[in-house]
């Protein structure tokens, strides 16, 4: 019954999961009241909701864009779904943009399996990759995807080897002009946040560990579902679910070695980890065994969301 909701992409389907994520993104803003006493605060709110969903919407396009899913409204399902584990991100504005513009570099190195503009869709998203990593230093990282989608498509030509050096360029320019006109010191900011931090001794509550060993179990579930099923995707998408495979591990690496660790972080994993499961729940198989992961998954973010508030 549930999966028969999201089976095609519909208006109402979309409109079902704006609602769901509004409801959910009020519940966690009501905990605190604070930011009703300023049109500005409430104004900020309002943009970093569009952004969440605008994140949201971009991870639905890269399924349907490059072929990765059919039509169904599976993918945004799922993000939304995954959202619920982590309610203290929904009020993360830094990880929230950060995680936006990952996005936008991953829907143009997934889009390069076709070849085209290959040379502004590597600058593309190497820009919003740097681009990122103003608000989250570690998001840097995702050069690698970078590189690695230089090697699956266009690695004879020379130039795309130098192009995520130009966008870094581009980048560093502008950021000092900015820190410079508003006085901020962008060279403290690097020095600052380029440190590791493996330990995760930050939960404050057993809600939290169990928030996290519940999301870590059916993100197992679904990456293993994914090795096991990519022998037999279509050779034409085998390097775009490489791809994201890789996105996710190094949403994985980050979370590992990034310094004020919270399972806010886990959010980089969490498109690449909805577009795998889209993939596992639209494998031909029995409906009931459908229904009973779908189900599952339910409860198991209702229950994460709720007992975190």
């Amino acid at each position: 019954m549930i999966t028969s909701v999201f089976k095609k992409s519909t208006p109402i389907n979309l409109f079902l999961v704006v609602i769901l994520m509004l409801v959910f993104f009020f519940i966690s803003l009501f905990q605190d009241l604070s930011w009703t006493n300023s049109v500005i605060s409430i104004l900020k709110k309002g943009g970093l909701f569009l952004i969440l969903l605008g994140s949201v919407f971009i991870t639905n396009f890269i399924c349907k864009k490059n072929g990765l899913s059919k039509d169904s409204s599976y993918a945004i399902f799922f993000y939304f779904l995954f959202l619920l584990f982590f309610p203290s991100v929904l009020g993360n504005t830094n990880l929230i943009l950060s995680n936006f513009f990952i996005l936008l570099a991953l829907r143009r190195l997934i889009s390069l399996q076709s070849l085209k503009a290959s040379k502004e869709k590597i600058f593309d998203a190497s820009l919003w990759i740097f681009v990122a990593s103003l608000f989250h230093f570690w998001c840097i990282l995702y050069l690698v995807l970078v590189f690695i989608s230089i090697i699956f498509h266009v690695a004879r030509d020379y130039r795309n080897w130098v192009l995520p050096f130009i966008a870094f360029v581009a980048v560093g320019i502008i950021s000092i002009g900015v820190s410079l006109i508003f006085k901020k010191d962008i060279f403290g900011y690097v020095t600052d946040s380029a440190i590791f931090n493996f330990k995760i001794d930050y939960f404050t509550n057993n809600y939290q560990n169990l928030a996290f060993s519940i999301y870590a179990t059916v993100a197992l579930f679904f990456v293993v579902s994914m090795f096991l099923s990519l022998s037999s995707k279509p050779l034409l998408l085998n390097s775009s679910f490489k791809k994201i495979i890789a996105s996710f591990f190094i949403g994985l690496v980050i979370f590992a070695i990034s310094p004020n660790k919270s399972n806010d972080l886990l959010i980089f994993t969490i498109a690449p980890l909805a577009i795998m499961a889209t993939s596992h729940i639209e494998v031909k198989q029995l409906q009931l065994k459908q229904e009973l992961v779908l189900g599952v998954l339910i409860l198991c973010s209702l229950f994460a969301f709720f007992s975190q508030l």
